[in-house]
């Protein structure tokens, strides 16, 4: 597929499912099968456990991960002792899991393994650092349910995106969930001097205001504190401010949030900026209803998305006419499609 000669150009890369049993692990092994090891160091870990032959909820088959010799890894000490491949034992980690310290290894033979890495996205980051000292060109890290957190920019450099039938069983509503969250991942980055201005604050909600009589002189307005916590908080103190030119938000962005500032006039020509597309938690509506000429949401940085992939099989026995759905799902969201079981790409755009 093509997607893989663009994969390899970037250093790192998550593999995230919208849901459980979209077809995550089997894009994962794809992946792996066909990296070019006689010209890359390629490393692999998890963010939870993966590789696990029966679904724990579901207790549906699994496809298990199967890596190829020369690839290097990272997994708890359990699992470990546990894999089906000779490896070369090269470390210890000091990163701790609830199944031991994370061991790193080097496939010696083709193999199965259960990967279970770090289990938060800090985690991952101090792993892949670590991993530098193995001069590693390209890091996969397989996702887990619910931790988009996983894709964020802050742990890898692009993501690949798998969705299908689990997600939804109706094809229309499967497209428009997906294409708002590919919608999200493609937000615009924001300018260089709003980047310079909040990418150090860690918390809180940040203005900066748009009356010109109160400009610093150096382009940009005045910053100003609206001692809110987070965005979750809805108590605004908006003294002293006149008109909002951009509003930072440190944390998670809401739909109480934006239904609430979206009734004040003083934000009624705002930016929002947060740091990346994992701390918005926004419906479609409100995100919607926001948005227009005068006000827009964008992001300090943002991950490459490589492709994006469907299962058109969920585990209560759906099965979803795969052409059709690759078909509308690339006509929504201008990018290539994959059936990878298919071995297919479909792109109308």
């Amino acid at each position: 597929m093509p997607f893989i000669e663009e994969l390899i150009k970037y250093k790192s890369c998550s593999i995230v499912g919208l849901e459980k049993n979209t077809g995550k692990t089997e894009c994962f092994n794809y992946v792996l099968r066909r990296l070019p090891l006689e010209t890359k160091r390629i490393a692999v870990s998890s963010i939870g456990i993966d590789g696990e032959t029966t679904d724990q909820v579901t207790k549906t088959a699994k496809p298990e991960i199967f890596l190829r010799e020369g690839m290097y890894f990272g997994t708890s000490e359990k699992h470990y002792l546990m894999k089906r491949l000779s490896s070369e034992l090269l470390e210890i980690s000091n990163e701790n899991t609830s199944l031991g310290n994370i061991v790193i290894g080097k496939a010696l033979t083709p193999g199965k393994i259960l990967l279970s890495g770090p289990s938060s996205s800090s985690g991952l980051v101090r792993w892949m650092d670590e991993m530098k000292k193995y001069d590693i060109d390209l890091t996969i890290i397989d996702g887990a349910l619910s931790r988009m957190s996983l894709a964020s920019p802050t742990v890898s450099e692009s993501m690949i995106l798998a969705t299908g039938a689990a997600y939804s069983a109706n094809i229309n509503t499967l497209v428009q969930k997906t294409a708002f969250v590919v919608q999200m991942i493609n937000l615009d980055i924001t300018s260089q001097e709003n980047y310079d201005t909040f990418n150090n604050i860690t918390s809180g909600v940040w203005a900066i205001d748009g009356d010109e009589e109160m400009g610093t002189g150096n382009g940009n307005g005045k910053l100003v504190d609206l001692k809110v916590a987070s965005s979750l908080s809805i108590n605004i103190n908006t003294d002293g401010l006149k008109k909002c030119k951009t509003l930072f938000v440190s944390g998670a962005l809401t739909d109480n949030f934006i239904n609430h500032i979206r009734q004040n006039k003083i934000f009624s020509e705002t930016e929002i900026v947060v740091r990346d597309f994992t701390k918005i938690f926004l419906t479609p509506m409100a995100y919607n209803s926001f948005v227009n000429a005068k006000r827009k949401i964008s992001v300090l940085q943002k991950s490459k998305l490589i492709a994006v992939c469907v299962n058109p099989t969920s585990p209560n026995g759906i099965v979803l006419d795969s052409e059709k759905l690759c078909n509308v799902l690339s006509e929504a969201i201008k990018l290539p499609v994959y059936d990878l079981r298919k071995g297919c790409c479909f792109s109308l755009f």
